[in-house]
C-alpha cells in the first residue's frame, strides 16, 4: 500500500532533526525528481518510488559519519538501505517497491548501475541540487551534462540553471 508521500517527508525531517542542510539538499532534489520524473513521463508506482528514493537517497549519511568518520558515497551506498527500510517500515511498503526504493538509495553513486528511468533522473536531480551546493565550475558541469544526464527535462534544467 502506497502511504502519502509527505508522511515520508516528515519522517525524513524528523530523523535527521536539525540538520538542516541535509534536509534541504533532500527536499531540492525531492523537487527536482518529482519534476523530471512527470516531464519525462512517470507516473503511478514509478514515480512513487522515484519520489521517495530521492526524499531519502542520503539517508545513509548520519551513519555514515558516525561509523566510518565520512559522509563519502560509498558508505552511503552501504549504510542507507538499511536505514531506509527502517524508516519506511511503519508504511507497509509492498516489498517490490522497498526493494526499488533501496537499489536507488543503495547505488546513487554508482553511475554504471543505472538501469531505468527513475535512477537516471534521480542521479540527474541529485546533480542539479550538488552543482549549486559544491560551487561546480562551468567546464565540470560540461562535463557532467555530457556524461550523466540523458532526459530531456534534466539537460533543459542543467542548460537553464548552470550553461
Amino acid at each position: 500500500m502506497k502511504k502519502n508521500i509527505n508522511d515520508i517527508l516528515i519522517a525524513m525531517i524528523k530523523y535527521f532533526g536539525s540538520d538542516v542542510r541535509r534536509i534541504n539538499h533532500a527536499l531540492k532534489v525531492h523537487a527536482f525528481a518529482k519534476s523530471i520524473g512527470e516531464k519525462e513521463g512517470l507516473h503511478g508506482e514509478e514515480l512513487y518510488i522515484l519520489e521517495v528514493g530521492s526524499i531519502l537517497h542520503d539517508i545513509g549519511i548520519k551513519v555514515s559519519e558516525e561509523k566510518y568518520n565520512s559522509s563519502a558515497g560509498n558508505y552511503q551506498e552501504i549504510e542507507g538501505p538499511g536505514v531506509a527500510k527502517e524508516l519506511l517500515y511503519p508504511f507497509e511498503l509492498e516489498k517490490k517497491i522497498l526493494d526499488r526504493i533501496c537499489y536507488l538509495i543503495g547505488n546513487h553513486h554508482t553511475y554504471s548501475k543505472i538501469d531505468l528511468l527513475d535512477f537516471q533522473i534521480l542521479v540527474e536531480a541529485d546533480f542539479l541540487v550538488n552543482i549549486f551546493e559544491d560551487n561546480i565550475d562551468k567546464k565540470s558541469i560540461a562535463i557532467v551534462k555530457e556524461k550523466c544526464f540523458k532526459t530531456s527535462a534534466g539537460i533543459d534544467y542543467l542548460t537553464s540553471m548552470y550553461l
